[in-house]
């Protein structure tokens, strides 16, 4: 999730049976749009495997689906340990360039405008830079909506931490070094930007008990997760891995 990631779970809403709404306020105002087609969310998790390319598209063929399954079966179970001692700061100060081992670090732009200009379109930049970006069109995979992001209203679109911070703290992270830790909270294929409310209430759920509203996106949100998770050497919780399974097709 964003930097400053809440430790409180999130709800049960937006798993599946229920409204799929997850108590989000998922219009953005006069930058929501209608629905974006499926399509235009982005690149497949299958053909994304470093989280370079843009976005995360659905997975509707029943092969896609299967690949996704062999891909989530790889994933370790471990209970959720204590939270005891986490702060964001464990994970390095908020998108922080200089991080070795990690897709576009590196290249004198902070990792919240790498992954805006990654997944946006049609972005203008700040005056003067060819980094920070002014204003964007995103086709948000959480919510199916289009948002016109302007940075002057900069939290309408936040960076979430697929895996979030405080659920790879007490899967394992607690263990790590910092250098570590900096690296999966700036590594792009652990981030995607989404509506703001959206991610909000997401806050450090995993996918049992928390998943985006958008039902098409959500298999390859558990493949995008599952590849977080095997890249890092986490396990998931037992609930989760069943769920993750269960939206490929499981």
């Amino acid at each position: 999730m964003l930097a400053g990631c809440k430790a409180e779970p999130g709800g049960l809403s937006g798993a599946p049976g229920a409204s799929g709404t997850s108590g989000a306020d998922t219009d953005t105002g006069a930058g929501a749009d209608a629905d974006a087609p499926s399509g235009t969310y982005g690149v497949s998790p299958l053909d994304n495997p470093d989280g370079t390319k843009r976005g995360l598209a659905p997975l509707t063929s029943a092969a896609d689906q299967q690949a996704g399954r062999r891909i989530i079966d790889k994933v370790r179970t471990a209970g959720r340990g204590p939270k005891t001692g986490y702060e964001r700061d464990k994970f390095g100060y908020a998108w922080k360039d200089g991080i070795d081992k990690v897709p576009l670090a590196r290249n004198g732009c902070d990792t919240r405008n790498d992954v805006l200009k990654r997944d946006g379109q049609s972005v203008t930049f700040r005056s003067g830079s060819d980094c920070v970006l002014a204003s964007m069109t995103l086709h948000d995979p959480y919510t199916a909506k289009t948002i016109e992001w302007k940075k002057a209203k900069a939290t309408a679109v936040q960076i979430d931490h697929v895996m979030p911070l405080s659920y790879d703290w007490q899967m394992g992270a607690a263990h790590w070094n910092e250098s570590k830790r900096e690296q999966i909270a700036n590594d792009p294929l652990n981030l995607l930007p989404v509506d703001g409310s959206t991610n909000g209430s997401k806050s450090d759920s995993g996918p049992a008990s928390w998943l985006p509203p958008n039902k098409q996106i959500r298999c390859s949100y558990a493949v995008r997760f599952a590849q977080v998770s095997l890249k890092y050497g986490l396990p998931v919780t037992a609930p989760d891995k069943k769920m993750m399974l269960s939206l490929c097709g499981g």
